[in-house]
């Protein structure tokens, strides 16, 4: 099980909410088997998201998608997010 990390910044959690929910069919037709949002706790726009995969090379195949960077732009994604990637012992 591999699991790609995301943290960015959003210009508003609601609007970018609403940009990930309506993203859900693409992302699991993209190989997503669970993910999970976080928030950070004083700051809503500071937001942390997993996507799991079956494999490293789904998740890094799906983090360079342009889909998924034109989504994340729609959505008002502010800078350069950090991205990981980890396999579950």
């Amino acid at each position: 099980m591999a699991t790609l990390f995301v943290r960015h910044k959003v210009a508003d959690y609601a609007r970018w909410r609403t940009a990930y929910n309506d993203f859900d069919t693409e992302r699991k037709g993209m190989g997503v088997t669970s993910h999970g949002v976080y928030q950070l706790d004083g700051d809503p726009n500071d937001v942390t998201i997993y996507h799991e995969f079956t494999t490293v090379d789904a998740a890094k195949a799906f983090a360079g998608s342009p889909r998924l960077k034109e989504v994340m732009q729609a959505a008002g994604v502010q800078g350069v997010p950090d991205i990981w990637f980890a396999n579950r012992d």
